[in-house]
């Protein structure tokens, strides 16, 4: 019974999953302030997004939206999504940036949106193929220059995402990176969602849920660990979390913090709002924090 269970649970958990653009966009809208629809009209009908597929080894077809700067630049952001989402759902976050002058490049996480796979990869495995996708963002954006200035940007799964390459070597090109609402494992995630969502313990379906991730994929639930990367991480960080988040509890946003312990960081904690609603709650103070914190590494 706690095998067949165990199946069910990781299918359950990192099935691929292709949400439909037309209910991503409308979700969207509805979540975000009304400036936002026309701004994003705007670049469907100027054809500003292109989408970008690339074949990477062994993963299969990947794709991501790419918007260039109003003017040339070597500014980049990649803003990256979170669980079961697609690239257009980072478009808020796109918009900051652009404002600000930058390149963006949204990547579709494996088995998400457009891009192929068979499993999702809870931002471990994501790690490796956003990092390609920076390779591609800064060979097409560095201009003139060496190369370029660039930000990584996550939200929850996203989040969690550029969070384990913080502990990777990354290129210099990379200045800083902000993680909103990462959890701080796989492990810790699933447990919390075992408590709220079935009120089950940790014993024995997430051990053997992650047996069969790790004969079955590669990794365990304990191996996708932001916090370990952060760790390891030197690059400057800005920690973003509602105090009213239950899905990503609030609580992980103070081990993800403490746990930084090399170089810059900073934390915003949003007043009353809920996983992923930082910015949706409070869009005036989330992207001057975001503004403030850039401009102290990206000039």
């Amino acid at each position: 019974m706690v095998i067949g269970a165990s199946f069910y649970m990781l299918d359950y958990a990192i099935a691929p999953y292709h949400r439909p653009k037309q209910e991503a966009m409308e979700r969207f809208f509805k979540r975000e302030p009304a400036s936002m629809k026309s701004w994003v009209d705007s670049l469907e009908r100027n054809h500003c997004l292109r989408d970008t597929a690339v074949n990477f080894d062994g993963r299969g077809t990947m794709h991501a939206l790419m918007l260039n700067a109003t003017e040339p630049s070597n500014k980049v952001a990649i803003a990256v999504h979170g669980y079961k989402d697609r690239a257009e759902s980072m478009l808020h976050i796109a918009d900051i940036y652009h404002k600000m002058g930058y390149n963006v490049l949204l990547p579709y996480l494996y088995s998400h949106g457009e891009s192929e796979g068979d499993y999702i990869g809870m931002g471990w495995d994501d790690a490796q193929d956003v990092m390609r996708w920076m390779e591609i963002a800064n060979a097409k954006w560095r201009g003139t220059s060496a190369s370029t200035q660039m930000v990584l940007h996550g939200i929850s799964m996203g989040a969690a995402t550029v969070m384990c390459i913080s502990g990777e070597k990354c290129p210099e090109y990379v200045k800083c990176i902000v993680e909103d609402c990462g959890y701080t494992s796989a492990w810790d995630e699933f447990a919390s969602e075992l408590r709220n969502q079935f009120d089950l313990p940790e014993f024995p379906l997430l051990y053997t849920c992650s047996a069969l991730c790790k004969l079955r994929y590669g990794w365990s639930f304990g191996e996708c660990s932001p916090l370990e990367q952060v760790k390891k991480s030197t690059l400057p960080m800005l920690f973003i979390h509602g105090d009213a988040d239950t899905f990503v509890p609030f609580p992980m946003l103070d081990k993800l913090y403490q746990a930084k312990q090399h170089g810059y960081k900073e934390k915003y904690i949003a007043p009353g709002s809920e996983h992923a609603r930082s910015f949706t709650n409070h869009p005036e103070q989330y992207t001057q924090r975001v503004k403030n914190f850039t401009k102290r590494f990206i000039s």
